[in-house]
């Protein structure tokens, strides 16, 4: 019958090759949960859950424990197909947690490709798409310090650069401005101020001095919880909208909607609970008109192919970050991604061969449950 005997929960950091600084941290390594499922007849899939306390509220020892005494046991002799079954249960033992449950998730997905012998995206609706296409991130730097490295990146083939901001406006607009004139007009630029800017009036200040620089849009300038403001901001401008951290689940996407709080939103699967509720609601934002993104947390290969696989296979699905793997050092699996494209394998589940010995040499925490 398939069903999970077991359940491996690894505690493990991930180096970074540089520091990732966004405007409410800094980050010099990635700190991740992996979780390991195995079938009675021995068939393996892995999960992942890279938390952000300053978004869902979970850290990562909160997150291991939540997996180790609630999720983890609720999961053991269920089936992996039995998504729904195991999203009730998962949600009657904690209310939220979702980067917790989005590794319980992740994993029964990979185990469902496994055993159907399809790649994750055929089973998800795709391919929707040829191919996927990835931008570069870049962390809050110096303006002249972004320049240069903005003209690297478009050097080394990108097409797209992702701006992180939110230190203060005048220097932020700084920031875009030095890395428009270091690019010229033809690179695509995106503005992700991560809550940084905080009100409505900054934000549309800002907006005032972008207007020339022609960015595909502005990603959470206000606070996470005040739709109200975003959607007054997309009112006054005719640069797109998107909301990130405002957005969690089924709750917060029918007050975007309700409110015409977004152009775009960007869905986490760290933030929705996995790729079962991150459906849902890429499908509520399509009967609204409104655009989505498939977001990272800075995740591994294992999170990272999850997410590649759901933008591959659904067309409202327009723009992808699964950049993690780019920015280690070392990871527990190889990614495929060649300059800025990503092109999924045939292979089954999550098309990714997770290298167990690394996963042990890693391990700060392994933890298993039968």
């Amino acid at each position: 019958m398939a069903r999970i005997r077991s359940v491996d929960i690894y505690a493990i950091a991930l180096p970074l090759i540089r520091p990732f600084i966004i405007s409410y941290d800094s980050f010099h390594e990635m700190p991740t949960i992996l979780v390991r499922l195995e079938t009675e007849e021995g068939i393996v899939g892995y999960g992942e859950a890279t938390p952000d306390e300053h978004v869902t509220g979970e850290t990562y020892w909160s997150t291991i424990e939540v997996l180790k005494h609630h999720l983890g046991p609720a999961v053991l002799g269920e089936h992996p197909f039995a998504l729904e079954r195991i999203h009730a249960k998962m949600n009657q033992k904690v209310k939220g947690v979702p980067a917790a449950k989005a590794a319980i998730d992740i994993a029964c997905h990979d185990l469902m490709g496994k055993l159907a012998g399809q790649p994750l995206y055929r089973l998800l609706g795709g391919p929707a798409h040829e191919e996927l296409v990835i931008p570069y991130v870049m962390s809050i730097l110096p303006p002249d310090v972004m320049a240069e490295e903005a003209k690297a990146a478009v050097a080394d083939g990108y097409r797209t650069l992702k701006l992180k901001v939110g230190t203060d406006v005048p220097t932020d607009v700084a920031r875009v401005r030095a890395v428009r004139q270091a690019v010229g007009p033809d690179i695509r630029l995106r503005v992700d101020v991560n809550q940084g800017w905080g009100y409505a009036a900054e934000t549309l200040g800002a907006l005032g001095q972008l207007a020339d620089c022609h960015i595909d849009w502005i990603e959470q300038p206000v606070h996470a919880d005040d739709l109200d403001g975003m959607a007054d901001i997309r009112r006054q401008t005719a640069i797109p909208v998107m909301v990130d951290e405002g957005l969690l689940g089924d709750k917060e996407m029918r007050q975007i909607i309700q409110k015409n709080a977004a152009d775009w939103i960007n869905i986490k699967l760290m933030k929705c609970g996995g790729l079962y509720p991150a459906v849902r609601l890429i499908h509520q934002a399509e009967m609204a008109g409104i655009r989505t993104q498939i977001g990272s947390m800075v995740e591994s290969a294992v999170a990272t192919a999850a997410g590649a696989h759901l933008s591959l296979a659904k067309k409202n699905v327009w723009s992808n970050e699964m950049v993690g793997p780019r920015m280690f050092a070392d990871d527990v699996a190889d990614f495929p991604i060649a300059g800025d494209r990503i092109r999924l394998s045939e292979s089954p589940g999550l098309g990714i061969d997770v290298q167990e010995e690394k996963i042990a040499s890693l391990a700060r925490i392994h933890i298993k449950l039968t």
